[in-house]
């Protein structure tokens, strides 16, 4: 089987596709089921965040688990496969590993080095575990790209190069309210972990009036009591939007929640006041027509991506680079050296089952020979045979390790006759849990 990455994120697709392929939580289930229910996945992973939609598979041949999985995406966007396919992209083996390794560590994402998608990958994992479509292979690419991510966020300065979407959703507010945040009343719609990464950021930014709003009453109240905030029932929400500065929204709804309609009323009631509003949902939470009513500034995340491009912090990027590519490496090469194990353990097992029937008949043939003689006679023998071996053995592993080394383990199996399935793997390669030697748990 191999490793395979098809998917799209805001450096492909427009924010509006992404909208219409996002998927909830129980359409991940459904997608994952239907995956595995195919002839060609094995395993899979499905990512699915603001600004990017991706399925982490081990597939049984390359064609056939891209054309499964565009055509799940295809699907779900409501556009032919024909046409989503300009917007895609494949990995595959060691570069699908670079570029989760990557996403992991913040280093794919709109603000490079935001933390956010390191939750959201791990929340990914987990749901596909409950679903039983995460084996062996997926599960060690998936922790280890999880520790990888950790590893980058603590080793280098990477989260001051852009903490999150919200704080440049917030220094584009701030240009329209002025640079002093405090003092202006913000409503954040939505309660759940965008909603309280914005409370805390907006808090940073001297935001002391902050006001929740969500479906969930017990969501809200939960919220806005870790904030000192107050929390409202949606039912409430128009009031409250014609006091705020600054509206910030982000539900897991998949359709509008804050109408152009509404916000024309709530402009007409506010006396020329201005009104900024970040709308950081995917799908989107407020209608943008509301950006063509007076008095509004509309920031969308396609409005964000333009901001975003070219972003500072060259010196933690590249870090962080060095980091991801080295942990990569590291990763590929015990992942050739895992496909090798079972040739070596075969080839020893062998070199012990030849050892043993000669002993067996030397006993038979010298039936004189002493317990001591008998004993000093076996281990020169096994101590022979260990040296012989040990040259191909070592050197088929690091071999291994370069770009077609499986090949010498063919060669191996194929000159002794070796069946690796018949033998223990006593020589398998345990995945450590950490590749480049360094602890940073």
């Amino acid at each position: 089987m191999s490793l395979m990455i098809v998917g799209m994120s805001h450096r492909t697709a427009p924010v509006a596709l992404l909208e219409r392929t996002s998927f909830g939580r129980d359409d991940v289930s459904k997608a994952l089921h239907e995956l595995l229910e195919g002839e060609h996945v094995q395993e899979a992973l499905l990512l699915s965040t603001c600004n990017r939609i991706e399925v982490v598979a081990e597939v049984e041949r390359f064609h056939g688990g891209v054309n499964d999985i565009s055509a799940l995406l295809a699907r779900q966007s409501g556009q032919p496969a024909s046409e989503l396919g300009a917007h895609l992209y494949v990995h595959y083996e060691d570069v699908a590993v670079a570029h989760l390794f990557s996403v992991a560590a913040g280093l794919d994402s709109m603000v490079v080095g935001e933390t956010q998608v390191l939750g959201q990958l791990r929340t990914a994992y987990a749901l596909a575990r409950a679903e039983s479509a995460v084996g062996q292979k997926l599960h060690e690419l998936c922790q280890q790209a999880l520790r990888v991510g950790k590893r980058v966020h603590t080793d280098t300065g990477i989260d001051r190069v852009g903490a999150s979407v919200v704080a440049v959703a917030l220094d584009a507010a701030a240009r329209v309210l002025g640079e002093d945040l405090s003092g202006h009343r913000a409503v954040i719609v939505g309660a759940g972990s965008m909603g309280a990464l914005a409370g805390t950021t907006m808090r940073g930014r001297g935001l002391t009036d902050l006001v929740i709003a969500n479906r969930s009453s017990a969501n809200a109240q939960r919220l806005a009591g870790s904030l000192s905030g107050r929390a409202v029932d949606m039912a409430a929400l128009d009031a409250e939007l014609v006091a705020a500065d600054l509206v910030l929204a982000s539900t897991g709804a998949t359709g509008i929640v804050i109408t152009a309609d509404v916000i024309e009323r709530v402009m007409a009631a506010r006396a020329s006041r201005p009104l900024v509003i970040l709308d950081l949902a995917l799908p989107r939470d407020v209608d943008p027509a509301a950006a063509a009513v007076p008095g509004v500034t509309y920031i969308d995340l396609e409005h964000l991506r333009s901001v975003l491009d070219g972003s500072q912090g060259q010196h933690e990027v590249g870090a962080a680079r060095s980091i991801v590519e080295a942990e990569v490496a590291a990763f590929v090469t015990w992942q050739r050296s895992v496909t090798v194990a079972p040739t070596v353990a075969a080839l020893r097992s062998y070199a012990a089952q030849v050892v043993d029937a000669e002993l067996l008949r030397l006993a038979g043939r010298v039936p004189d020979l002493g317990p001591q003689d008998r004993a000093e006679v076996a281990q020169a023998v096994r101590r022979v045979v260990d040296k012989l071996l040990h040259a191909p053995t070592v050197r088929v592993k690091e071999l291994a390790g370069v770009p077609g080394g499986e090949a010498y383990a063919a060669l191996l199996r194929e000159l002794f006759g070796l069946d690796p399935d018949r033998h223990d793997l006593s020589d398998a390669v345990a995945l450590p849990s950490d590749l480049t030697g360094e602890s940073h748990a």
